[in-house]
């Protein structure tokens, strides 16, 4: 069986559930709170001694780290995932976005906002987050504005990649309104059979 150590209210961790979901493969779920320092034990660092989460363990006790790394891992042989070429290469641009230009200043805005409450303590940090952070989503817009998908291949890990903090933006004090192409986007990765959203799980 296939173990998944992640926070429940972390867009990172719901990708590695969400991918196994939706894959149909049947893991277990192991509640780690990283703000809580789960992630810093002895135990934890022998599995990943970057200390982060989500982390996957196989049934032959192999660890996969890194968020789109579990997605890419996953995905193979699903519709999930082109097959390699430029089909696949417009996805690896997306998750490398996600991960440099996205993920840093919306998940940060929202974590410190949300769930530390420690935004007014770090006025210079959340103000670079929020620019930035609206800087991805007008690139997100540029492309969704006229098309349904970041690629041109369908529903793909790239979206799932993108969905998991763009969807909960809000918390973190963007406006999806602003972005009427990212909300339409969202709504219909969220109609897709199987998906789900961290808003649901809590």
């Amino acid at each position: 069986m296939i173990a998944v150590y992640g926070a429940a209210t972390s867009g990172n961790c719901w990708k590695a559930a969400q991918i196994l979901r939706l894959t149909g493969q049947p893991f277990d779920w192991v509640e780690t709170d990283s703000n809580g320092g789960a992630t810093g034990t002895s135990a934890f660092l022998a599995l990943n001694p970057n200390g982060k989460v989500p982390i996957a363990v196989l049934s032959d006790g192999s660890v996969i780290t890194e968020s789109n790394a579990i997605l890419l891992h996953f995905a193979e042989g699903t519709l999930w995932l082109p097959p390699p070429g430029l089909a696949r290469t417009r996805v690896y641009e997306w998750l490398f976005f996600e991960q440099y230009s996205h993920e840093p200043y919306i998940a940060v805005a929202r974590n410190l906002t949300t769930y530390l409450k420690t935004a007014d303590q770090f006025p210079e940090r959340m103000a670079q987050c929020m620019a930035r952070g609206a800087k991805a989503l007008g690139v997100m817009e540029r492309r969704l504005s006229g098309h349904e998908w970041l690629t041109d291949a369908g529903p793909t890990i790239a979206d799932l990649a993108l969905f998991a903090y763009t969807h909960v933006a809000d918390e973190g004090g963007f406006v999806l309104a602003d972005y009427p192409g990212v909300a339409a986007w969202v709504a219909r990765l969220s109609a897709l059979p199987g998906m789900t959203t961290l808003r649901r799980a809590r």
